[in-house]
Order: C-alpha cells, then sequence, then structure tokens
C-alpha cells in the first residue's frame, strides 16, 4: 500500500493523535476538501471548474431553473451564480431566457453541449466516492449517510427555527464597520 502525501499524514496525525474527539465540524471539513480536490483534480483534466460542476450537477437533475433557484440550490449567492453563468454561457453549456409574461425571471437552460458533459464528468464523481469508502464496510456507509442526513436536517431545522440567514458579503463589510465603530468608542 503507497503512503498518502505528506498533507494527507499531517491531517491524519492531527486527528488520530492530537485531538481524537475534536468537534465533527473540523473533521468533515477535512473530507469534505479532500473529496473537492479528488474531484477538481479530474474535472481539470476536461476543463471544468469545480464551480461549473456544482451548476451544472443542479441543472442536470432540473434544467430550467431560474437563475435564484440556481442560487439558492447551489447555497451561494446571486451574484456569484450570475458571474458563474456568464462564463458557462461563453463556454457553451447554458444559455439564459426569460420566459412568459415576467421579465424579471431569467431562466437557465442546458446547451447538448452542457447535457454532453454529464457523460463525461458523473463518473468522475462516481470514481472519487469508490476511491473515498474504499476498504469501508458497506453498514459503516449507510450508517455515515444516516448521520450526516440527519446533521443537514438538524442544522436546516435550527436555521428555519432562528429565521437566521447568511449575510452577504456587504453585510459582512457594514457588520464589520459598525462593529469596529462600536469598539473605538470611549
Amino acid at each position: 500500500m503507497t503512503r498518502p502525501p505528506p498533507d494527507t499524514e499531517t491531517i491524519l496525525r492531527h486527528w488520530r493523535e492530537a485531538v481524537p474527539d475534536d468537534r465533527l465540524a473540523h473533521l468533515v471539513k477535512d473530507a469534505t476538501r479532500a473529496l473537492v480536490r479528488a474531484l477538481q483534480m479530474r474535472l481539470a483534466e476536461h476543463a471544468v471548474s469545480f464551480g461549473h460542476w456544482t451548476f451544472l450537477r443542479i441543472l442536470w437533475e432540473g434544467d430550467g431553473l431560474t437563475q435564484r433557484e440556481l442560487s439558492e440550490q447551489a447555497g451561494v449567492m446571486e451574484p456569484t451564480t450570475f458571474s458563474a453563468l456568464n462564463a458557462m454561457e461563453r463556454l457553451g453549456y447554458v444559455t439564459r431566457r426569460k420566459r412568459g409574461g415576467d421579465r424579471k425571471k431569467v431562466y437557465v437552460l442546458l446547451t447538448a453541449k452542457g447535457r454532453h458533459l454529464q457523460h463525461k464528468l458523473v463518473p468522475l464523481a462516481e470514481e472519487v466516492n469508490r476511491i473515498a469508502v474504499r476498504g469501508v464496510r458497506s453498514g459503516d456507509i449507510a450508517a455515515t449517510r444516516s448521520v450526516l442526513l440527519n446533521i443537514i436536517e438538524n442544522l436546516a431545522r435550527d436555521q428555519h427555527a432562528t429565521d437566521m440567514r447568511m449575510p452577504s458579503t456587504r453585510d459582512l463589510v457594514r457588520l464589520k464597520a459598525k462593529y469596529r465603530r462600536k469598539r473605538a468608542r470611549p
């Protein structure tokens, strides 16, 4: 068996020796980073960015969403979606159209090229998943899926119950300035 790269060894040593009982959120974050990195390397071979993959994946499941719906499902702000869609349109993956009487809603539609990418890219994600769970018992995989789905559901319920929302970057800048002014007062 080959040894993991040095940065992976450092992460594993951190989790196994330094902080074996640290917060689950940090462990999930490190696992997510490793999964994303593995997929990004494979997507790069097809000149597709991870950000575009995120939107393509959503559109493969539900083509013809509005830009707002796409932003919500991707969990990103609308300006991020707008920028990504501009690039994806230039690459020939999507088109945007207005339909019917509502001139404000812009619908995002896959092109034939965008749809064709599904056949190339989905197997790459499946490969990453196979590699990630190599040697892990199927019962452990099922338990992990169940736990992670419960975590997602619990946090979504908490967000709904507290009516909290993710502030925009602009809002964060304003909050930071307000906080600085407050701290600077005598």
